[in-house]
């Protein structure tokens, strides 16, 4: 898993300067004229335009050449203006149809990281979230949803942002652009490294930098919308921007939770300490997703670091990787809970926060203290996995273990066979046996091909 949500590292998808404020025309002054162009680059003007000038600027048959290039710039000049930050170089955009983006993801999927032994291990951390069943593979059901969602994407390796339009002639969307040009100021002015080695962390650090992008994102509509910037009208999308219609919807609830969390945190650093306090956080990025979905636990309260000891037995052992075990995080648990029906699918669209998307809270899986899931393999192609938990309290692990059991059963057609055992029919996405054990605030969870093999990958303590 942590190399697949890496990509998000290197192509950032939707998902300094000082100088005096320039006032802007006004109804009442329409002969007021933009200054000349400075004698040296300046916050709110960048390569000949001002942020609030006016561009003869029609997409409806597509963007020329100078067009492209006088609302790039105006747009750079703009996002200077509201994040109080200098871009220090230009930023080159090219447009691309959905068509062309889905044939260059899959040519670089062909020559990425396709190591079958990698595919088995990250198919096991979604399988254990009981949202990619065996049927599927993790790394196709992640190529869907960045096939048909991604409206652009910024590279840092290229140092160059690419809008993807949905119309035949070249269109750029205004939000989808002012907030790729936002990853690329983060990059000229922080670097844009994520080393997290987990899900969850990598999910967390993506929540400050898709927060920061959102934000910014945010503001700038605002501006649109109350005719402070007089803006280009938005191209109509022809994508669906949501889980819906999505094979596996828990996987996109799963990889949004930063474009949706992270503008609240970012909302709160800034009334708290303005954008100083916002740049400082990239020094101090967020430990987990469960900081991003509670901010208010951000920076204090850190996750748990949770071991797991090796107990298999015979065939079984451990993945030849390295690291050897993953953490997914509330964010995921979440994502788990919400597919699987546990969750009132309307109250996933009502947050009370003003610039989160979603709402990823549940009593279900809001204690999370910290997890840690190990994939477990036999050498005769068959897999399993532990899966062990630490919550905040014994009374958080308790609606845990219900809400999981009752994921197994209701929704699974699991069986209870034996004390703390399950057994979901082979024929079933996610056919296997599980043990499920529950002590204090631990929750540990054993999947294995059968009910005979549970001890084999993991022997009772």
């Amino acid at each position: 898993m942590s190399r697949q949500l890496a990509v998000l590292a290197v192509f950032l998808v939707v998902l300094a300067g000082c100088a005096a404020p320039v006032t802007p025309p006004t109804a009442a002054d329409p002969d007021w004229e933009w200054p000349d162009d400075p004698p040296s680059d300046r916050l709110g003007w960048e390569n000949g335009y001002w942020y609030n000038e006016s561009l003869d600027v029609d997409q409806s048959d597509g963007l020329d050449a100078d067009e492209r290039e006088a609302l790039v710039a105006r747009t750079m000049a703009r996002v200077e203006r509201i994040r109080g930050l200098e871009f220090e170089r230009p930023v080159p955009v090219d447009v691309v149809s959905r068509e062309q983006y889905r044939q260059s993801r899959q040519g670089r999927s062909t020559q990425g990281d396709r190591n079958a032994e990698y595919r088995a291990w990250n198919d096991q951390v979604w399988e254990a979230l009981l949202l990619v069943g065996e049927d599927r593979e993790a790394s196709d059901v992640l190529e869907e949803l960045y096939g048909g969602s991604v409206a652009g994407f910024y590279s840092s390796s290229r140092e160059r942002i690419v809008v993807v339009s949905d119309s035949e002639t070249p269109q750029i969307d205004r939000a989808t652009l002012a907030h790729e040009l936002v990853h690329a100021l983060q990059d000229q002015q922080f670097g844009l490294g994520n080393d997290a080695r987990t899900q969850d962390g990598q999910l967390a650090r993506s929540g400050i930098v898709e927060g920061d992008a959102r934000y910014v994102e945010y503001l700038y509509e605002q501006r649109c919308e109350r005719g402070t910037f007089d803006c280009v009208p938005t191209p109509e999308s022809g994508t669906s921007g949501g889980a819906s219609g999505l094979s596996v919807p828990g996987v996109f609830v799963t990889v949004y939770t930063p474009y949706s969390e992270g503008p609240a945190l970012v909302d709160r650093l800034y009334r708290r300490g303005g954008w100083d306090a916002v740049d400082a956080v990239y020094e101090n990025s967020p430990a987990s997703t469960e900081q991003l979905i509670h901010p208010e636990t951000y920076p204090d309260e850190a996750p748990v670091d949770v071991s797991v000891p090796d107990r298999s037995a015979g065939n079984w052992s451990r993945f030849d990787l390295n690291p050897q075990a993953d953490t997914v995080g509330e964010a995921s648990l979440y994502a788990m809970l919400w597919q699987n029906g546990y969750v009132d699918r309307a109250s996933f669209r009502q947050d009370e926060s003003d610039y989160s998307a979603y709402n990823y809270t549940h009593p279900a899986s809001a204690g999370w203290g910290g997890d840690r899931v190990v994939p477990y393999e036999s050498g005769q192609n068959e897999y399993g996995y532990v899966w062990a938990l630490e919550w905040d309290t014994e009374r958080d692990a308790r609606q845990f273990v219900s809400a999981y059991e009752s994921i197994l059963v209701d929704e699974l057609g699991g069986e209870r066979v034996a004390p703390r055992v399950y057994r979901v029919p082979e024929d079933r996405p996610f056919g296997d046996a599980f043990r499920v054990t529950h002590r204090g605030s631990r929750v540990t969870i054993v999947n294995a091909p059968s009910v005979a093999e549970l001890a084999a990958v993991h022997r009772r303590n």
